[in-house]
């Protein structure tokens, strides 16, 4: 029995077919540019509106994420559905973390201005109330301004 590829079928030409490769851009530094690959193989690619698109997708999702938070913040639920929301919102912050892992500096700068931007919607009080400090930080903030 051998198999060493004798007699399998795979005459020279199928053996001399030349091997095409995509090129990928893979940073390893920060850089900036519009040619990257920001969760997905391929996306945005080097088309500027895709970039632009993909920069507003992560903006997106980290006010999103600040939502979540805030919204984990000041309900009270049960125990299954606290749980299941605390897991969306840790996943997508895991996938905002993946998306910053591209390197590219917009791409880092959407985020962080997704993050403000959220936090001053929804944890500032721009819409609705301000996020509350839970009992035993108050206690905690309290002694250390006295001790200031």
């Amino acid at each position: 029995m051998d198999m060493g590829g004798h007699g399998m079928g795979m005459g020279p030409a199928a053996a001399a077919a030349p091997v095409v490769r995509r090129k990928h851009y893979m940073h390893m530094t920060f850089y900036w540019g519009t040619q990257s690959e920001i969760l997905f193989d391929g996306w945005p690619g080097a088309r500027g509106g895709m970039y632009a698109l993909a920069l507003a997708a992560v903006f997106a999702l980290a006010v999103l994420v600040e939502f979540l938070g805030s919204f984990l913040s000041t309900r009270s639920r049960g125990a299954a559905a606290g749980a299941a929301a605390h897991a969306l919102r840790v996943g997508l912050a895991y996938v905002l973390m993946l998306a910053l892992m591209s390197f590219n500096v917009g791409v880092l700068l959407a985020a962080v201005a997704g993050h403000a931007a959220g936090f001053l919607l929804f944890r500032g009080g721009l819409c609705g109330r301000r996020a509350q400090v839970e009992d035993g930080a108050k206690e905690y903030l309290a002694a250390a301004a006295a001790g200031c």
